[in-house]
Formats: structure tokens, C-alpha cells, sequence
């Protein structure tokens, strides 16, 4: 269906993409896998024809087999007039984002009936028709409501497969899958891969998988192309490369996900791998016996954070004069005892609440009924200096560090801020000392002080999120589903020093996270979540080796695993 020989893309005088061969037959998976900036969407861009115009294809070509037609075209080698018409009727893409692919302002059943009628040409009655049978093999609920939605009414497993309908809405032979699961929960995640896995039996569509998640590649691809810096370092099926891969580099991104069996003292990073000849980091035999004796001596103390019957609940409609008709209750009656030392883990599927109830620990969402304490003292009844002690005491780092940092601001000036605010330092000379050494405990070069965020790459921009939470000189940090978005070698590394970082500062976590693996290697102790409430909570161990309800049996069903 498609082969593609010496391709070569260069931003300038910097190669993207250097010399990729790939071909991919009809009814197969073909997975690509490596870091960020490893060439992965780029390559999938070419193809669409839709690179941008600072990017340069230098050489090679990509042809397409139209078998109805007996002609074959080379993606690389045509005009854009030429490309439009293959787009979406010969081969169509899934963007890793469903909520920025989607026109908020038009209902969701318009967007794919308008791609139906573009290249099908067929009456709005027939187009709304195939529609509706989209929806039910997407397998959508309540095809008839999904249609009459607006994209903000639906969940992001929902979103993504409306996204997969429009893709489909061509017939194309061929679809391109860039990252369709990395936002989303263990549970929903495996849903998507599933209908992936039936679209290519059912319709024998030629999937390109492009995913950093070596779990999901390995349940979803026959084949995998490992990407390093814009080149392929390996290439083969999915038993050999992930049962004895050969270059350090696949063996670096194997051992970098956080093991389920096993706690290693540090997680191994690609970098760690490929410069000690691939050694994994020891685990010590009796680290689980060291884990009790911390805990005992952690719960020993009194709780630095204690929520008692926390209810938050949001408004969705308002009477005439103003008043709640309709509300939402997002956390139910939960309980926690958070101290000193510990990292307590939160997970569940998306539209759980563990998000809302971080939000409620830090005042930035109110809780409707119950108490929040703070060393004791319910953080309602504190006067305003108390309420800025307990601010400064209690950080909390978002999912997306871009968003999270002001754009025209250095690095520099946005960890200096809050020091300078909560007069943490005398002089200017002080707080850039101060902004400068936490620039270096987060393992940062010096120089990044005077750049902005855009010049940074996702982990790095993460990195200066840590270090501005850490300028407060906090005793609590509540981690909001901030390596979700992260490469496994990137997130190790972010992990590795958050670790670090609460034994150097004596810190004490709130874990909030969809990915269980992660929840678990972090954690002391893990609660779940589901529809508000908490359906379990206990050692992060016990939960994860002996769960006690069907809802946490199958999450951890749920999770990705290397076949």
C-alpha cells in the first residue's frame, strides 16, 4: 500500500528526518516509537503533505498504491493541488489531540457528515445515515445524542472517537494514528486500542501507529520502526524488537517505564542506559522490608493534611434569580489523612474527581460541605496572613507546563516572581541567587534563566515548573497528571527527581495521575477513585497486588503490558 525509500527532512540547516525506508502492506500495523523530537509526527506530516513551510524535504519519496485505479503517486513528489483530493479518501490521520482537531462552535454529527459529503458525495439524509453507523461502530453511546453534541459536551475517549469517525469518513485505505492515546486513562485507552485493532481486521485499512508508549504499540503493531534523533536504530516485528532488542537505545526505552513487580530504587533513564552498556539499575532485595519500616515511622506522625467529608460540586444551571437549579457533584464524602514524608497517590478514570479534590486542598475550587485541615487548623476558618502561609506551604504543579507559565516571561523572572511576592529573599542580588540554585537542582543549565518557555522542550518546561513550586520552599506538593503527556525516558527522569527532590527537602506528595504504574512506584499509599468516591484505598502494594474491587481489577487489567 505504501513504501517509502531515503527520506530526509531538514528545519534549515537541522535534519529532522534522515534517510527513513518504511513500507506497509494492506490489513497490517506498522509502529513507530522513540522520544519527542525523534522524527515520529514529522514523518507522518510528509506524508499528508501537511509539513510546515520551514520544513524542507531534501530527498526520497513515499508511494501510494491506488490498486483501483493501478496507479501509484508519490506522496513527496506532488503539489498541494494534487495532495488535497488523496487526503481523507486515500489516507486520512488521527491527531493526538481530539479537542483542538474538533470545531468547538459545530455540533459533533455536522463535522463528520461534512467530511462524509466532501468525499463521498452523497445527500445530507445519506451522509447523516453513514453517520449514525459510524458512531455505532466507533461504538459510541446513544449515536443520536453523540450526533446533536458539541464537542465541550463529550468525554475525551468519546472526542477521540468522533475524531477516528471523521478519519474514516473517506474510506481511506490508509490511517495514520499520531499519539490517539496519550491523554487519556488506562481504561478508555484500551477501548481505543481495541477499535483500532478491529478497524484494520474488519475494514484491512494499513494503520501507521505513532505512539512514545511501548505498551500500546506493542498490543496495537505487527511491525516497529525505533526512531532516535530523526533515525531509524531499529526496525523489525513485535516479538523480536521487544523480546531481544540489539540497539541500547530500544533497550533504554524498555527498561524506563516503571516497573509493576518490582521497586527499583531509581528508574533507568536512555541516557543512563546507552553510556553504562545498557546495565539496569539494581533492585535491592530487601527495599520492600526498608518501605515498611519508613512507613511506620511516617504514620506515626500526626496528618500535615487532613480532609474530612469533602463534597465539591459545580453549577451547570441557574434559575431565573440566579440560583443553583442543576449541580454536579464531582467529589463525594472522601476522607484522607495526608503526613509528613509520605507520597499518597490518586487514581482513576477521567471525570473521577481526583483533580477536583487537589483543586479543593489548595483552595482553588470550593468544597461544598466537610473540612480541610492544615497542621491542624481548618483552612476555612483561617485569617488572611494564615491562608498566605498555607498558599506558600501547599503547591500544586499542573498537567501542562506551557500553560502554566507566562509566555513573555524568562525562566528566570517566572521563579523569581513568587520569592519576590512572599519575600523570601532581602535584595535582588538574593532572589536571583535563589532562583539561579533551584534552575540548578532541577538539573538545568544556568543559561536557562534568560530564555522563555517556548525554547524549552515539554520535560525541561516541567522541570521549571518543580523549581518554581520549590521557591515557596513548600512542605506539601500536589502533582497534578504532570508526566501524562511525557516520554517514558523523560518521565523517568521526572520522577527520578521528585524522588530526589523529597529526600533533599523533606517534601510530602499528592500524586494525582490516570497511569497506575506510575501511581505505584511513587506511592506510599494509593487511593481510587470512581464517580466522586473512593472505592479503595490502601499500601499502594496490597491495592495493586491484591485489589479488593472489581472497578481496581480492572484498571489494572487496563494497563498497557509488553506482550
Amino acid at each position: 500500500m505504501l513504501s517509502g525509500s531515503n527520506l530526509t527532512i531538514k528545519f534549515g540547516e537541522n535534519v529532522a528526518l534522515q534517510k527513513l525506508s518504511l513500507s506497509l502492506q494492506q490489513g497490517e500495523s506498522l509502529g513507530f516509537v522513540g522520544e519527542s523530537g525523534s522524527g515520529k509526527s514529522i514523518t507522518a506530516l510528509a506524508l499528508m503533505g501537511l509539513l510546515p513551510r520551514n520544513a524542507k524535504i531534501v530527498e526520497g519519496n513515499a508511494i501510494l498504491s491506488l490498486p483501483e485505479s493501478n496507479r501509484k503517486i508519490d506522496l513527496i513528489n506532488i503539489s498541494e493541488k494534487e495532495h488535497r483530493p488523496l487526503r481523507g479518501k486515500h489516507l486520512s490521520m488521527v491527531f493526538q489531540e481530539p479537542m483542538t482537531s474538533l470545531n468547538p462552535s459545530m455540533r459533533c454529527g455536522n463535522q463528520v457528515c461534512e467530511a462524509i459529503i466532501l468525499h463521498q458525495k452523497v445527500s445530507q439524509s445519506k451522509a447523516t445515515e453513514i453517520c449514525l453507523t459510524l458512531f455505532k461502530e466507533m461504538q459510541l453511546p446513544s449515536p443520536q445524542k453523540i450526533f446533536r453534541s458539541y464537542p465541550h459536551e463529550l468525554s475525551g475517549g468519546q472526542k477521540q472517537r468522533v475524531v477516528i469517525a471523521i478519519a474514516l469518513a473517506g474510506n481511506p485505505s490508509i490511517l495514520i494514528a499520531d499519539e490517539p492515546t496519550t491523554a487519556l486513562d488506562v481504561t478508555v485507552q484500551k477501548e481505543i486500542v481495541l477499535l483500532l485493532k478491529s478497524l484494520v481486521t474488519k475494514r484491512g485499512l494499513g494503520l501507521l501507529f505513532i505512539s512514545h508508549d511501548l505498551g500500546v504499540i506493542s498490543q496495537v503493531s505487527n511491525r516497529v520502526i525505533v526512531l532516535k534523533q530523526g533515525q531509524m536504530v531499529e526496525e523489525g516485528t513485535c516479538e523480536n524488537i521487544f523480546d531481544s532488542p540489539k540497539h541500547p537505545y530500544t533497550k533504554g526505552l524498555l527498561m524506563c517505564r516503571p516497573p509493576l513487580n518490582a521497586r527499583p530504587q531509581k528508574l533507568v533513564t536512555v541516557s543512563d542506559f546507552t553510556s553504562s552498556n545498557g546495565k539496569e539499575s539494581e533492585i535491592e532485595e530487601n527495599l520492600f522490608e526498608k518501605r515498611i519500616e519508613q512507613n511506620k515511622k511516617i504514620y506515626a506522625a500526626s496528618p500535615i493534611i487532613e480532609v474530612q467529608n469533602a463534597v465539591v460540586e459545580y453549577t451547570l444551571k441557574r434559575n431565573i434569580l440566579g440560583k443553583p437549579s442543576q449541580t454536579f457533584r464531582a467529589v463525594n464524602q472522601v476522607n484522607i489523612k495526608l503526613y509528613p514524608g509520605e507520597t499518597l497517590g490518586l487514581v482513576g478514570e477521567s471525570g473521577c474527581g481526583k483533580s477536583s479534590l487537589g483543586r479543593a486542598i489548595i483552595g482553588l475550587t470550593q468544597t461544598g460541605n466537610g473540612t480541610i485541615s492544615f497542621l491542624g487548623k481548618d483552612v476555612r476558618k483561617m485569617k488572611r496572613s494564615e491562608i498566605a502561609r498555607f498558599r506558600k506551604q501547599v503547591q500544586l504543579i499542573f498537567q501542562d507546563p506551557y500553560s502554566s507559565l507566562n509566555p513573555r516571561h524568562t525562566i528566570g523572572e517566572a521563579i523569581m516572581e513568587p520569592i519576590r511576592v512572599h519575600k523570601l529573599a532581602k535584595t535582588e542580588k538574593e532572589i536571583k541567587e535563589k532562583a539561579l540554585a533551584l534552575i540548578e537542582k532541577v538539573s538545568l543549565p544556568s543559561e536557562s534563566f534568560y530564555r522563555y518557555p517556548h525554547e524549552f522542550s515539554g520535560g525541561q518546561r516541567q522541570r521549571v515548573a518543580i523549581a518554581r513550586a520549590l521557591a515557596l520552599e513548600p512542605k506539601v506538593i500536589i502533582c497534578d497528571e504532570m508526566v501524562s503527556a511525557l516520554d517514558v525516558s523523560v518521565q523517568a527522569q521526572i520522577l527520578n527527581l521528585l524522588n530526589q527532590l523529597k529526600t533533599d527537602f523533606g517534601l510530602t506528595y499528592i500524586f494525582i495521575s490516570h497511569d497506575l504504574s506510575v501511581v505505584k512506584y511513587m506511592s506510599n499509599r494509593v487511593i481510587i477513585m470512581k464517580s466522586g468516591e473512593m472505592v479503595e484505598y490502601g499500601d499502594s502494594d496490597e491495592v495493586f497486588s491484591n485489589p479488593q474491587t472489581e472497578y481496581t481489577k480492572n484498571l489494572i487489567d487496563s494497563i498497557p503490558k509488553i506482550r
